[in-house]
């Protein structure tokens, strides 16, 4: 039987997931991997690429018990985006990725505005430029580990960039991931070496820039001896997590949102422009001549695992998310007055800001366990509402993928803060793996176009469960939607500690 293995290098865990041609699920494992925070506020936030790839080898190995490796016919992968990875000449790691979420470097992005200009910058990207890009973050790296920097040879933007280099020896990566290094003009789709040149950091090679469904490379020997995969076997750009996300969720024109409950979050749709607002960010889309404008959220996943582990620090944790959902079950819309600010990694919308953390306000003898757990997750759900109405267009259908569409009280709670109907496709989870597999599929002419991926095999899913609204609860929810707003500007005007 002949098939696609596909992996997502998440920012919890390595996915791989064997996908036949039919678009069947054959086999599906996953590691966790490890994050290292640091630094006085926990904000230097690293991994390290080698366990990304000992990961997939693995997970790689326990597909060949269900289909031989000379029945794959190509290897594609997902991953989280807008990281920074060094690599010494020979494709090795020079130290650990900086993630998405270490906002390190915002004095060295105030720096680069100035040089380049903040509205060029945002014109020629589509996005606002801050501590987060890897742009800023490589100069970083200049400014404060030189001997780091002078080993480097190539850049990485996204996790899976990393495998494939491994893989394949080629150092390339997607139009969708590279559209949140802080470099790439979004609508040629090249890198502004003129500005390395003005920074003077021109030295250090950034990947090719490759449309998802574009073969990157094939496997190499000493690639084939580690994983099992035969040498020679295909290996596809891939794409970044949001593009693989958006092109799951089935949305495709005007008017349609998707909702992706991962560890972080966002709130996205398509349209055939960048949308050039602030708090926006762009990403070129997997299909061709398409952008995804997205608002993302460094707090979404987390927040639910921060509160399972919380409130259950005693229980096992294979039981706590049950326990978590039979404790909310016990609250009611509105957590009883009690609003969470769910910023624990700081956040990047409604604005950019690594040093602002959360809590809870409005606490009183009258508040339970319960409301505080059903606050956490109302939290994420006002943040995700605010992220809507930046974008400013009505949605006539929202879908929700990622990890927490698992929790039904969180889907309720999401048609009830938005006050329109969710639709939470059946299997969602494997839906962004179906997604990338597509790729595959269109570059070996098994399809004609993403259109046709999303009407044969997302329009299966149409038959998942729809979440309606409950309008008491919206009401709820209205009520308190702008205290909710006026946290975070109350908590920034807090003295610090060490003020």
């Amino acid at each position: 039987m002949k098939a696609i293995t596909t992996f997502d290098i998440g920012t919890s865990n390595v996915k791989g997931v064997l996908v036949s041609f039919e678009g069947k699920v054959l086999h599906t494992q996953s590691q966790k991997i490890d994050t290292f925070q640091q630094g006085e506020k926990n904000n230097l936030i690293e991994q390290n690429p080698e366990q990304w790839y000992q990961a997939f080898c693995e997970i790689s190995k326990s597909f060949f018990d269900v289909c031989p490796p000379e029945e794959v016919v190509g290897i594609i992968l997902s991953g989280q985006m807008q990281d920074l990875i060094l690599l010494d000449p020979k494709g090795r790691p020079i130290m650990d990725a900086v993630l998405y979420s270490d906002g390190r470097a915002q004095k060295e992005a105030d720096i680069i505005s100035q040089i380049i200009g903040k509205e060029t910058i945002q014109e020629i990207t589509a996005n606002a430029f801050d501590g987060s890009r890897p742009l800023a973050k490589l100069l970083w790296v200049k400014q404060n580990q030189p001997d780091i920097f002078a080993k480097a040879a190539h850049v990485l933007i996204s996790s899976k960039d990393y495998i494939i280099t491994r893989l394949t020896g080629q150092f390339v990566s997607d139009v969708v991931s590279c559209s949140t290094a802080g470099l790439m003009d979004i609508l040629t789709k090249k890198w502004r070496k003129d500005w390395l040149t003005k920074i003077g950091i021109d030295d250090i090679s950034w990947p090719c820039i490759m449309y998802p469904h574009q073969q990157a490379g094939q496997v190499l020997k000493p690639a084939s001896e580690e994983t099992g995969y035969v040498s020679g076997t295909p290996v596809y750009a891939g794409t970044g997590d949001a593009g693989s996300a958006t092109l799951s969720s089935g949305v495709s024109q005007k008017g349609e949102f998707n909702i992706n409950l991962g560890t972080s979050g966002w709130i996205a749709c398509i349209s055939e422009q960048p949308l050039l607002q602030e708090s926006v960010s762009n990403l070129a889309a997997m299909p061709e001549k398409t952008y995804i404008n997205v608002v993302p959220f460094f707090n979404a996943g987390n927040v639910y695992q921060w509160a399972a582990d919380f409130f259950f620090s005693d229980m096992p944790l294979t039981d706590r998310y049950n326990c978590l959902e039979k404790l909310i079950e016990k609250s009611t819309p509105g957590s009883g007055g009690s609003l969470f600010l769910p910023y624990l990694l700081g956040e990047r919308f409604p604005v950019m800001d690594t040093e602002i953390t959360g809590g809870f306000i409005d606490i009183c003898p009258n508040t339970t366990t319960a409301d505080m757990a059903r606050a956490c997750l109302e939290g994420v759900a006002y943040s995700i509402r605010q992220g809507l109405e930046v974008i400013g267009t009505t949605p006539k259908k929202m879908t929700l993928v990622g990890g927490g569409a698992k929790s039904n009280t969180w889907c309720q709670i999401l048609a009830d803060m938005l006050n329109i109907p969710l639709v939470v496709f059946h299997d969602a989870e494997y839906l962004p793996s179906m997604a990338i597999a597509s790729s595959v599929l269109l570059a070996q002419g098994k399809i004609p176009d993403y259109e046709t991926f999303i009407t044969t095999s997302i329009s299966a899913k149409t038959e998942g469960k729809v979440i309606e609204p409950n309008a008491a609860a919206a009401a709820i929810y209205n009520k308190y939607y702008q205290r909710f707003c006026s946290i975070y500007p109350a908590f920034k005007q807090m003295v610090p500690i060490d003020g």
